[in-house]
């Protein structure tokens, strides 16, 4: 039975460009911080914050923010989605990764981060025709409510790319509800010690907003340095 290893010319090539750039990186990064990344073993890690972000590949969450390893606890999914509280024993890749680094590493900070042209939120406009693909569309059903929300805002004759935009804010702040249904993440924020932040990465430009709940809008993040 073939699982597909070692297979076609391009998949070979592609290889050689991760081996060429591991050894570059071993070369050069590596061995320029290799006594704070053997510290990082010795001690294990300290995150201040777990990032919750998107698996699209234009979006890293290290390179975004220029953050060193051991900085940040990462969880990335289809859409940065985070499901409501489930107290069950089934798997449950996000809520695992919410628990460990509340649980255990003690956070003090999640950050929520979505982006714009994010293809999660497109998804949620033009249905799936492939039915094989029952993972992906449940999962996609966790942005339903942030969609509704953008057509009450907007309506549904806006353009598509504004509605979507819209889409793609709101759902910062639905997958903030929802980050706030697992009992022990509610209590540590209303105890002031832990605290959300829902963030907005625009990937044609490289900035990212913050969502201030007092003014009820998103802002430049730059404008927290002032």
């Amino acid at each position: 039975m073939s699982l597909g290893l070692n297979g076609s010319h391009q998949s070979a090539l592609l290889l050689q460009e991760f081996v060429k750039g591991n050894e570059t990186f071993q070369q050069t990064y590596f061995k320029k911080h290799e006594a704070q990344l053997l510290n990082l073993v010795r001690d294990g890690q300290n995150p201040r914050a777990l990032f919750i972000g998107c698996s699209d590949s234009r979006v890293i969450p290290d390179l975004i923010v220029q953050t060193r390893p051991g900085d940040l606890f990462v969880v990335r999914n289809v859409g940065n989605f985070v499901a409501p509280y489930k107290p069950d024993e089934d798997f449950h890749s996000t809520a695992a990764a919410i628990e460990y680094a509340v649980h255990v590493l003690k956070v003090s900070e999640i950050i929520i981060c979505g982006h714009s042209h994010c293809g999660a939120i497109a998804a949620l406009y033009d249905s799936l025709c492939d039915l094989s693909m029952i993972h992906t569309r449940k999962w996609l059903t966790l942005g339903e409510k942030a969609k509704s929300m953008a057509i009450a805002a907007l309506g549904e004759n806006v353009p598509q790319e504004e509605l979507l935009r819209a889409t793609e804010h709101f759902s910062v702040l639905t997958q903030i509800e929802n980050l706030l249904t697992y009992p022990y993440v509610k209590t540590l924020v209303e105890d002031e010690k832990l605290f959300i932040h829902g963030w907005y990465y625009d990937i044609e430009t490289g900035a990212i907003d913050y969502y201030d709940p007092d003014t009820k809008q998103f802002d430049p993040l730059s404008d927290l340095a002032e």
